[in-house]
């Protein structure tokens, strides 16, 4: 009973991922939800929603600053996960 749960758990989980990727859009799709007209809002609005010069830095720093601070947040606490698991313990002089 021991190794049946968790595998059923992983069959559980590799179904729900081929059923997600079965609802998403196909590649190259113009009517996805990605190609719905927030392209041409963040170039239309940018510099007058955010009065930032550079579109890109306008993008990344006010309409997905929550979204670049987790990215940040993720690749700091893989610097320290990887720093953590090479520290041998030894204090060198």
């Amino acid at each position: 009973m021991k190794k049946v749960l968790p595998v059923l758990v992983l069959a559980a989980i590799g179904m729900l991922l081929v059923l997600t990727v079965a609802e998403m859009p196909t590649f190259g799709d113009g009517q996805a939800p990605a190609h719905r007209g927030v392209m041409d809002k963040y170039l239309r609005d940018s510099a007058q929603d955010t009065g930032a010069i550079n579109t890109i830095a306008a993008i990344i720093l006010d309409y997905r600053a929550y979204d670049t601070l987790g990215e940040a947040t993720v690749l700091f606490v893989a610097v320290l996960a990887v720093s953590a698991a090479l520290y041998q313990g030894e204090h060198h002089a």
